[in-house]
C-alpha cells in the first residue's frame, strides 16, 4: 500500500471507497470545523453518501483528473488533502486540505500539501498549482504562505454557504517559482 511519512509520525495515504466507514467516522468528528470550508463535508453524512464521495474521487483518479488522500496520525484518520482537479493537459491543478481538531497544530496539513505540490510540479511536470480558500479562513491562508504560494487575488462572492456568499482568495505556485 502507498504511504508517505510526514511530520510528527503521521502518514499520507490514498482514501478509497472501501474506507467509507472510517471516513464517515472521521467526518463525524470533523464536520463542525470542516463544513464551512469544504462543501462535501455536509454531504458525507451516512455510509452511502460517504461512499459516493470517495467513489467520485476514485473515478477522478482513474481519469487522472483528481485524487484524495487521508492523513493518519497514530493510526487514526484525522484529515486529508486532495487534488480538487488535476489536468496534465493544461498543466494546472488545485489542491485542498482539511483537518479535524485532533490533528491541528502539528504541521500535518502543510507537510501533506507540500507532498502534493512537489509531486504535481516535479514528478508530473505541471506548471501551476492553485489553492483556494475563503478570505476569512486565515488558517488556510497561513498554510498557503508557508508553502511559498503567492496570492493572485480575490474573487468576489463565488462561495455560497448556508445562504451567505463569501469571497475566495486564489493562491498559486508555479513551476518557475
Amino acid at each position: 500500500m502507498f504511504s508517505v511519512s510526514i511530520e510528527g509520525g503521521a502518514e499520507l495515504r490514498p482514501l478509497e471507497p472501501w474506507q467509507a466507514a472510517e471516513f464517515l467516522a472521521h467526518m463525524d468528528r470533523a464536520r463542525a470545523v470542516v463544513d464551512p470550508w469544504i462543501p462535501w463535508a455536509s454531504v458525507s453524512t451516512d455510509l452511502d453518501s460517504t461512499r459516493a464521495t470517495l467513489q467520485r474521487y476514485a473515478d477522478l483518479q482513474a481519469r487522472d483528473a483528481g485524487r484524495l488522500f487521508g492523513i493518519w496520525l497514530d493510526g487514526t484518520l484525522v484529515g486529508g488533502t486532495m487534488y480538487v482537479n488535476f489536468s496534465a493537459e493544461s498543466g494546472n491543478c488545485e489542491i485542498g486540505v482539511w483537518l479535524e481538531p485532533a490533528g491541528q497544530g502539528r504541521g500535518l496539513v502543510t507537510a501533506a500539501a507540500r507532498v502534493l505540490i512537489d509531486w504535481a510540479l516535479k514528478t508530473r511536470g505541471l506548471h501551476r498549482v492553485e489553492w483556494k480558500c475563503r478570505t476569512d479562513n486565515t488558517a488556510s491562508s497561513a498554510v498557503a504562505k508557508r508553502l511559498g504560494m503567492r496570492l493572485d487575488g480575490v474573487i468576489r462572492e463565488p462561495y455560497l454557504y448556508q445562504g451567505v456568499r463569501y469571497d475566495t482568495e486564489i493562491w498559486s505556485r508555479l513551476s518557475t517559482d
